[in-house]
């Protein structure tokens, strides 16, 4: 299991085997740098948000802190995805995840530039053509994960075993972890780490309305809905009353352009920005209902990296108790 994941920590450079997910058009440089600077590797999320916008947060993040950082572009969301791999190249980012798209036609390109290259699935056969195409690491996305996700809905626990006994690259799992369990779990089932989005919002640095938060803190285990199944469009987002407004249009036969119009990153913001439930959604993923505390990501990272440890260390020990034959 140590070889397993020194081998992850090398390839990206990070003391602790923990990605933070892409966040979209809500990305900052406060806690992306946290993350990064806690040992951990931050991402920017590019989003909808032109390279220009998307460069002046790396600038800011390289001010911030000397380590690797990760940027993520949505191929098929972003209308910059060539603009966004040249400023990675430009940048010299240490790595780029690739999500929503074909990611063949960029991996080559990014690493004949000494850039790592992640890539987002969410099913064996993804998985597959990724590793296919030259994919340095993946991270594997349940259907607990907040935001926009697989119309597949396969699950973290059932999704990450059967990728991992397919392809040979790393694999981190993402969807539903929260703490150093959700670690050792993604560890027990092979996986080389995790990624974690929702769980990051809860934490000092993130620099989100105290709303979004507090609600966090306050979701339960149905704390979370989907929007857009009946479109072919899912997203996972906080409960709330604007969510619910589209799962109510949604059942009067909402059309798809007007969802795409009212679940755009303008709305998030309202939500995750400015604290407008009302007005506007936030993502989050059924991890939110582990969520009551908002520590600073250093205590965070190395918290969930001792509950991990004290977590397999346990099982290990009840594990010495059963008779297992050796013949």
């Amino acid at each position: 299991m140590v070889k397993i994941l020194k081998r992850a920590c090398d390839l990206l450079g990070i003391e602790y085997p923990i990605i933070q997910g892409g966040m979209g058009n809500i990305s900052n440089t406060q806690l992306t740098s946290a993350v990064s600077e806690a040992g951990g590797l931050g991402t920017v999320g590019a989003g909808t948000m032109p390279p220009a916008e998307v460069g002046k947060i790396i600038d800011d993040i390289k001010e911030r802190t000397k380590k690797p950082f990760a940027l993520n572009i949505p191929i098929t969301v972003s209308q910059y995805t060539e603009e966004l791999i040249d400023l990675a190249i430009k940048h010299k980012i240490a790595a780029v995840s690739l999500s929503a798209g074909n990611p063949a036609p960029f991996i080559p390109l990014l690493q004949k530039n000494g850039i790592k290259v992640i890539v987002i699935v969410a099913s064996v056969r993804h998985a597959l053509k990724a590793e296919a195409a030259g994919a340095d690491l993946l991270v594997a996305e349940g259907f607990e994960a907040a935001g926009i996700n697989s119309n597949l809905e396969l699950t973290t626990f059932a999704l990450i075993p059967q990728i991992v006994e397919k392809v040979k690259i790393p694999v981190f799992a993402a969807g539903g972890i929260a703490d150093g369990r959700g670690l050792a779990a993604a560890m027990m089932l092979g996986a080389s780490g995790v990624q974690m989005g929702t769980r990051f919002i809860a934490t000092k640095e993130a620099p989100f309305h105290p709303v979004y938060k507090k609600k966090l803190l306050e979701a339960d285990d149905l704390g979370t809905v989907i929007l857009g199944r009946s479109l072919g469009r899912v997203r996972r987002v906080l409960k709330g009353n604007y969510a619910e407004s589209i799962i109510e249009a949604e059942k009067k036969g909402m059309k798809i352009e007007d969802f795409v119009e009212k679940t755009s990153e303008d709305y998030h913001i309202k939500g995750a920005i400015h604290g407008d439930f009302n007005g506007g959604y936030v993502n989050a993923g059924q991890a939110a209902g582990l969520i009551d505390d908002i520590p600073s990501v250093r205590q965070l990272l190395e918290g969930m990296m001792a509950q991990a440890c004290s977590q397999m260390k346990s099982v290990y020990n009840q594990c010495r108790e059963y008779p297992i034959s050796r013949s």
